[in-house]
């Protein structure tokens, strides 16, 4: 669409006070969010993993159940409370509480797994507990922290509904107005274009933050249990911060949401659209799952049996691919099948197609994970007792790797029925999900009859998230 637009179009559509402003809140928002998400991430992982914290076990599900709501139902719930709140740090604030699980999981999942040798060998040569943290813990955080911090501005660049909600313009949300406007108009695929280059420039300072270095213990003997730091006098502190957190990223929501639906009363559960949407969702959620864990399966084998160029070049494309926002891969699919095939545009394989290229890794790498623990040996040693190799296939390969596609496939449902912006664009007409009927009626400020739709939302990401949250803690040998 750029070079169909041509160089002086598109220079005049780029390079615009709009586009400045747009790139100046995405840039602002982005360097608010992402350092407090590490800090309350990190600083809750810490609390958490490593100190006397009473209660750690409780914290450590409520740091992680933000996930379970959706951002844009966090906004819902904000504004509905403060109908005030608007701008920046309205954004910043919706973001922050949505988000900073995003840096927690993965920081505490590496924190429970350090071996503290080294914090020992650091604190036995004079360092106070803050030294030892900011210059022996913090570095081997590295990692996480980089990932956790670019899968937060990829979430920062990809989100509509919840700055629309608080009147906050960013790429995303200006892309939707001017598709709403113009419909596939050249503004909205320039627009989309910076939206690509930033998350180019994301992935990769993200790769560069994170370099080549590992981080694993070597030596002989077994891993010590890591010695955890006495609170004393800060632990109400600790305390309060932590709950703090948990009441503002969890109980705001729940709070409001379950004032809206009581408010409503019993007429608000009892209409056929609410029947419908929950339908389309289980029914899109579930397809998109299966047809996304069959694509993955054939790339994560090739990966785990044949790795080498093409196996990293697919995964790498597939990675990029899923870090672009909705909104842009909706406007692609747009373009190209009205160009093309207009015959399958808001079609439900249109859609479907879309949930696969955004949500892919989701499933890749949990197949990954289940295939490298089916090793060929145990199918050779099946067809060495007689069976047949689809059957050893079958009954060794895919038996083993079960439970790693349900928890990819889990992931996928939880996604699609959670998705906003491709559904919007590219659903097929009269389709309604959750998603999209919450926001049409929270749009039209009837938040009591949007309550049901955001309550049936957080109902069913809440187990994917414990699930996820369960992963996180298996990984960490716990």
């Amino acid at each position: 669409m750029t070079v169909a637009a041509g160089w002086e179009t598109a220079v005049a559509l780029v390079f615009r006070a709009r586009t400045l402003e747009l790139l100046g809140n995405t840039v602002l928002l982005a360097a608010i969010t992402v350092p407090l998400c590490i800090v309350v991430g990190v600083g809750g992982a810490w609390l958490v993993e490593r100190t006397s914290l009473r209660g750690s076990k409780a914290w450590a599900v409520l740091l992680a159940a933000p996930l379970a709501i959706p951002a844009f139902v966090n906004s819902y719930a904000w504004v509905s409370a403060v109908p005030s709140l608007e701008g920046v740090f309205s954004g910043v604030l919706i973001a922050t509480l949505s988000y900073y699980p995003l840096v927690y999981i993965p920081a505490a999942a590496v924190l429970a797994r350090l071996d503290p040798a080294i914090e020992q060998s650091a604190a036995s040569l004079g360092l106070g507990a803050w030294s030892v943290f900011f210059r022996v813990v913090l570095p081997q955080l590295r990692i996480a922290i980089a990932g956790g911090a670019l899968l937060v501005a990829l979430h920062l660049l990809a989100e509509y509904g919840a700055f629309a909600m608080v009147r906050f313009d960013t790429f995303t949300t200006a892309i939707m107005e001017q598709y709403r406007s113009t419909f596939n108009g050249a503004a909205g695929n320039m627009l989309a274009s910076v939206l690509v280059a930033l998350c180019l420039v994301l992935l990769a300072a993200e790769a560069r933050l994170r370099g080549n270095a590992r981080y694993a213990r070597i030596g002989s003997g077994a891993q010590s249990t890591p010695t955890r730091l006495p609170l004393g006098r800060w632990e109400p502190a600790a305390q309060g911060a932590l709950a703090a957190v948990a009441v503002l990223a969890v109980g705001v929501p729940l709070w409001i949401v379950g004032r809206w639906a009581v408010a409503g009363g019993a007429a608000i559960w009892q209409t056929a659209e609410l029947a419908h949407a929950v339908g389309s969702s289980l029914w899109l959620g579930l397809l998109g799952a299966l047809v996304t864990t069959v694509v993955a399966f054939p790339l994560a084998f090739l990966a785990v049996r044949f790795p080498g160029t093409l196996s990293r070049t697919l995964e790498l494309a597939n990675y990029v691919t899923s870090s672009l926002p909705g909104i842009v891969l909706a406007l692609a699919f747009v373009t190209v099948s009205l160009r093309m095939v207009p015959g399958i545009y808001q079609t439900t394989g249109l859609l479907v197609a879309a949930y696969v290229l955004l949500f892919l890794p989701r499933a890749l790498v949990n197949l990954r994970a289940g295939l490298a623990q089916a090793p060929k040996e145990l199918e050779e040693a099946a067809r060495a007792l007689g069976k047949a190799p689809l059957t050893a296939f079958v009954r060794v390969t895919l038996r083993l790797a079960a439970p790693a596609a349900a928890g990819g496939a889990a992931l996928v449902f939880l996604a699609v029925v959670n998705e906003l912006t491709a559904t919007l664009l590219l659903s097929p007409l009269g389709t309604k999900t959750l998603a999209t009927e919450f926001w049409s009626l929270s749009s039209e400020i009837d938040y009591a009859g949007a309550a049901p739709y955001a309550l049936l939302m957080i109902a069913l990401s809440a187990p994917v998230t414990y699930l996820l949250f369960q992963q996180s803690k298996k990984a960490a040998g716990q």
